[in-house]
């Protein structure tokens, strides 16, 4: 089975998540998505980072039993700081009858190298990549084993979500409609 693995901190999952992840099951030749929730980038500043039980519940609700779609821990069980290519490794090792490869946004390509051990997910991981605005379509000769679906620009972003709640701002629309409520039950992102 062919598996998309989207990472993220989710912080929190907006519907442009939720749209790349069906617009990968239906344009691309992936069996199905695994969101793959993150306790903490190594590359991003934690400050405003919600607990993980809270992120993970949000992404849960977001998914709604979708069949085609999983929500996965196994970040939250492997040692700290959280490296896509442990992860990778540990879920080839674990689950070898499936074929797992990333979703990324094409911002990411910009300082893929950065990645620790990033030629190693380069020669044995396919990367799905989706646009982003700050990306220029001619750099992707430069990066091997990747195929690159032409989907709609989402320009939701979690960070601008949680801004907007903290001003007071009704963004309802901006979230599936079980995480809305549970941002609002919870009194997250208020400050």
């Amino acid at each position: 089975m062919k598996i998309g693995l989207f990472f993220g901190s989710f912080n929190p999952v907006h519907i442009g998540h939720m749209a790349i992840a069906g617009y990968m099951l239906s344009f691309s030749n992936m069996d199905q998505i695994w969101f793959v929730v993150s306790p903490h980038n190594p590359h991003k500043r934690e400050t405003s980072l919600l607990p993980y039980h809270h992120r993970l519940e949000m992404v849960n609700l977001a998914v709604d039993n979708d069949p085609r779609i999983k929500v996965s821990d196994i970040e939250s069980r492997l040692p700290l700081p959280s490296y896509t290519i442990d992860t990778l490794n540990y879920l080839k090792e674990k689950y070898p009858e499936n074929d797992f490869g990333l979703i990324i946004g094409a911002d990411n390509l910009k300082d893929f190298h950065k990645w620790k051990y990033a030629d190693q997910i380069m020669n044995n991981y396919h990367r799905y990549i989706y646009p982003r605005s700050d990306f220029d379509e001619r750099e992707l000769h430069l990066h091997p084993n990747i195929s690159y679906l032409n989907a709609p620009k989402m320009e939701v972003s979690s960070s601008f979500i949680r801004k907007a709640i903290s001003g007071g701002k009704d963004i309802r629309y901006f979230l599936p409609v079980k995480v809305f409520d549970y941002i609002e039950k919870k009194n997250l992102y208020k400050r």
